[in-house]
């Protein structure tokens, strides 16, 4: 099978390219430093020549939720579009779990995503992952203020990113399937304590500041809305074991 792998280059979208070539597959990466932009659909045309799948694990790194609707309407739309003249007959796209219950900033541009992939005439599948383990430094590094970090109350479920990829290689494979079962890690856990261990690990030095997010994103963050419901599909790697196994990266 030809892959075309759009955010071939971030933290999923490595694991993606490397298990589908492992597996097999003929794969090509969308990404800017590759001469694909998905906003201006350049090279796009040329990258899905002979594709069979796309896996969409792109993203971007904003609060705003016009910029985050605006990013994935127009890459969505552009992405389905040149697929379509492709003829790529499967749409694999990676989403976040609970963004129907907390609608706004990144949020609100994967629901646009979700609903441009539905009607995008391109038979489809639908998989939605909790934060990766990844996402506590990238966390840290985001919100650091000096010797301060400030950490949203939040309950996660977090996942192995690699985990994630995988999944999104076996939907490929499977063929269109609608919407998947959300996906999840192992353990339910508080985000402070993630990122407290993550500094302990890493030796750096920085107090943490309790942040309590106003309106519905912070109510879903501290009340479990965004992890996965009872019979999701669940990881099988910790985020400690994810920390310990740092050692040997």
């Amino acid at each position: 099978m030809r892959i075309a792998v759009a955010g071939g280059t971030g933290t999923v979208g490595r694991y993606v390219v490397a298990i589908a070539r492992e597996r097999g597959h003929n794969v090509v990466s969308l990404s800017r430093a590759e001469g694909v932009d998905l906003i201006t659909g350049r090279g796009l045309d040329q990258a899905l020549q002979g594709a069979d799948t796309v896996i969409d694990v792109s993203g971007v790194q904003v609060l705003s939720t016009k910029k985050a609707v605006d990013f994935f309407t127009s890459a969505t739309q552009n992405l389905v579009a040149a697929g379509k003249k492709a003829g790529v007959t499967h749409h694999v796209v990676l989403s976040i779990v609970g963004i129907d219950k907390a609608n706004s900033g990144l949020y609100a541009g994967k629901l646009v995503q979700e609903d441009e992939v539905r009607h995008g005439g391109v038979p489809w599948t639908i998989l939605r992952s909790t934060q990766f383990h990844e996402f506590v430094p990238m966390s840290i590094k985001a919100a650091s203020v000096g010797p301060l970090v400030f950490v949203p109350t939040m309950v996660t479920q977090p996942v192995a990113a690699k985990e994630v990829a995988a999944a999104l290689v076996d939907a490929a494979e499977a063929g269109p399937k609608g919407r998947l079962p959300d996906l999840g890690g192992p353990r339910t856990e508080q985000l402070k304590d993630l990122v407290s261990a993550y500094l302990a690990k890493t030796g750096k030095k920085k107090r943490i500041i309790p942040l309590r997010v106003p309106g519905p994103m912070g109510t879903a963050m501290r009340t479990g809305a965004l992890i996965p419901a009872p019979g999701s599909a669940v990881g099988r790697q910790t985020f400690q074991e994810w920390l310990d196994a740092l050692d040997a990266a």
